[in-house]
Parts: C-alpha cells; structure tokens; sequence
C-alpha cells in the first residue's frame, strides 16, 4: 500500500473515531439535559455584543463564570439584547434563553418575568450543579437593566460608560 492510501485510511479511521465518540458524548448529554438545552447549546440565540447599549452589565458567578450582557431599548421595549460569556455550555445556555424572553418585553416585563425559575422552566430544569447558571444569567440581565433606567435618569453617563 502505498505511503498516500496509508495516510487516507488513518485520516477515514480518525474521521469515524471522531464521529463515534461525538455520538456517544450526544447520548450521555441527552440522558442529563433536555431538547431545548441541547438546541440552545448547539445554537445559542443573541450571543453577541451590542455596540453602544442603553444597558449592560457584566457579573462573575459563584463558579468564576463572567457573563455580560447587553440591551438596547426602542418603542420602550427592549429592541435588541445580546450577552456574551466566558462560561461552561449550560451558562451559554441559560444566556441565550435570558436574552430571548428579554427581546421585545418593557423594561417591566423583563424584570418581572426572567428569573432563575422562569428560565430552569423554560429549559426543562438542570441538575442542581447547574442552577447557579440560570441565577447568573437573571442576574446579569437584572443589571443590564438597572443600567438602563440610570442612564435614563442621568444619559450625561453614558458618554463615560465602558463597554
């Protein structure tokens, strides 16, 4: 055989390994976590930084994830809110679901209606290991908006705000 057919079966080989094993890491998560962890891990939603927010804050968790998030505010309704995160799968996750039930709520419906619960509901629940994700996600979004409403008050700040 010679020294390219060998080299093509051994990357075919290292091909199908990898495939193999990618399948068997996919079951052992679908055992502990749910569709729409999956989907949202897979595909996670507003995971970007928005230039010049209305909003933003950055929170390092329990576990030393740092998430930041952002928000833009338009008809008084959040138009486009975007994190972005350091973070294990779960806190992307838990991300991408706060940023979703944020777009297009008030500055009231957002504060009222994404929590830590709201969001372990929305994904079907996480082990125990995992809720702290979802409080930093409902807590990073909570300051984003506390953000918001102080330059509302005071907008002389946002020209000297970081972000």
């Amino acid at each position: 055989m010679s020294q390219k057919k060998k080299i093509n079966a051994n990357n075919d080989d290292f091909d199908k390994y990898t495939r193999e094993l990618q399948e068997q890491i996919l079951e052992q998560i679908k055992k502990k976590y749910s569709e729409t962890v999956i989907d949202h891990w897979q595909n996670p939603r507003n995971h970007r930084k928005i230039d010049t927010p209305d909003g933003y804050a950055s929170v390092k968790g329990s576990c030393g994830d740092t998430m930041e998030m952002f928000i833009k505010m338009g008809n008084d309704k959040i138009s486009e809110c975007g994190f972005q995160t350091d973070g294990c799968g779960t806190t992307i996750v838990c991300g991408s679901i706060a940023t979703t039930l944020a777009q297009d709520k008030t500055f009231i419906e957002a504060l009222a209606g994404v929590s830590a619960d709201v969001i372990l509901k929305r994904v079907g629940g996480l082990p125990a290991s995992d809720v702290h994700c979802a409080e930093l996600a409902a807590e990073t979004l909570r300051r984003a908006l506390a953000d918001y409403l102080c330059q509302k008050k005071t907008p002389w700040k946002k020209s000297y705000k970081r972000s």
